[in-house]
């Protein structure tokens, strides 16, 4: 019994990485990413909501399953660019991760310009690229 518990978690983990070690492909599907409630150059205040949308993949927790490429999370990045392709979203004070599927978000920006960036990802939080994402410039008043 043992033993075949030893065998089933080595085929199991030898999945795993060689599913890891495969190129990361962008999904298939026609879609796109975009902010329900933004338009480029909108005036905000300092503390506002921002709503994410996203057409052709489901919104899905984060781990619940890293290799299914039909579905992911919102991620949004602070005056910064799309996250290339494969690239895991980096976690710091630019990149905010909705890894519990969340479409909408309240933030807080100093006064002044600023991009922002909803990049969706998938499970692993690895980027879709720059086809899924979306980038406005927003004024804060």
């Amino acid at each position: 019994m043992i033993r075949a518990a030893a065998v089933l978690f080595v085929v199991v983990f030898g999945f795993v990485l060689g599913a890891s070690a495969q190129d990361f492909k962008a999904p298939e599907a026609k879609g796109r990413v975009y902010f329900k409630n933004l338009k480029n150059g909108a005036e905000v205040p300092a503390t506002f909501m921002v709503e994410f949308g996203v057409d052709g993949l489901r919104v899905r927790p984060a781990g619940e399953d890293p290799l299914d490429h039909a579905s992911g999370h919102h991620h949004l990045i602070i005056d910064g660019r799309p996250i290339p392709l494969g690239q895991t979203v980096p976690t710091d004070d630019k990149h905010l991760h909705f890894g519990k599927g969340e479409t909408q978000a309240q933030i807080t920006l100093p006064p002044g310009r600023h991009t922002l960036t909803l990049q969706f990802a998938d499970g692993a939080h690895r980027s879709y690229g720059p086809k899924w994402a979306a980038t406005v410039r927003v004024n804060v008043g």
